[in-house]
């Protein structure tokens, strides 16, 4: 099976505002790929659509072969997702969301129990696994939507804002385990708003903007195609996406602007 996503000429509404305007894009096997965007831009659209959670309206788009709209049931087998903010039962205990997910998946006894062992212990909720979701903070929510999206090992993991709510400890295994998926040929495609992490993690990077990409590639093809004056992703960023100049709105903060 080829285990690439492949978007082409993808348009997505809602009634008749657009969401997604003509996304082209690529993303091979064994890299993180980062969606960067704007609030609005359409990140969480595009998310939902390759882990079939959305029908897009036009264009193809298909994961590791599947084909979206074709092949639901597929690809939610194959694929894990992270959204920005944890859907979960919360009248569920995490040990037994987790073994709803084993069981769902179909993941063999021995590999779940060792794989999900060893994921409590990285993210350290084990004082925590018979009390209810619903009780829980919202950074162990978290964990346990990260470790419910990792426990049958995926091919592609769909990752929305997922660092949020994690203490640092946390955050630096979930780096780790996303670059161990990138070396065994995994797929992560990645939406952060900290520039910081998609320079640091990141092979490459979509710039999302109104629906459409403005830019894409690696950081360093980014930096030598930037506009004028562009010294890093964040300068890269906020000139792809018209933001307003960052001096002025602390200007008009101390009411120097139009003096």
């Amino acid at each position: 099976m080829n285990c690439a996503i492949e978007i082409e000429d993808l348009y997505m509404y809602y009634g008749e505002k657009p969401a997604l305007k003509g996304v082209n894009l690529t993303i091979p096997s064994g890299s993180i790929y980062g969606i960067l965007g704007p609030n609005g831009s359409g990140k969480t659209t595009l998310m939902k659509i390759l882990v079939s959670l959305l029908s897009k309206k036009s264009g193809r788009v298909s994961v590791c072969g599947l084909d979206v709209d074709k092949d639901q049931m597929k690809i939610k087998e194959i694929a894990g997702y992270i959204p920005e903010t944890p859907v979960l039962y919360e009248s569920m205990t995490p040990l037994e969301l987790f073994d709803f997910v084993g069981s769902v998946r179909h993941i063999p006894v021995d590999s779940y129990a060792r794989r999900l062992n060893a994921l409590i212990d990285a993210f350290s909720i084990k004082d925590y696994l018979n009390e209810f979701i619903g009780s829980l903070s919202f950074g162990n929510k978290q964990k346990v939507a990260i470790i419910s999206a990792l426990v049958h090992d995926p091919k592609v993991l769909i990752v929305d804002e997922g660092m949020n709510g994690l203490d640092p400890r946390s955050a630096r295994i979930f780096k780790d385990i996303l670059m161990d998926m990138k070396n065994r040929g995994k797929i992560v495609v990645f939406s952060t708003h900290i520039l910081e992490i998609a320079e640091n993690l990141c092979d490459s990077v979509a710039i999302l903007y109104e629906g459409s990409i403005v830019a894409n590639g690696t950081i360093r093809d980014l930096e030598s195609s930037a506009p004028e004056n562009s010294q890093n992703l964040e300068d890269i960023f906020l000139k792809l996406t018209n933001s307003e100049d960052l001096g002025d709105v602390v200007k008009s903060l101390r009411g120097e602007v139009g003096d």
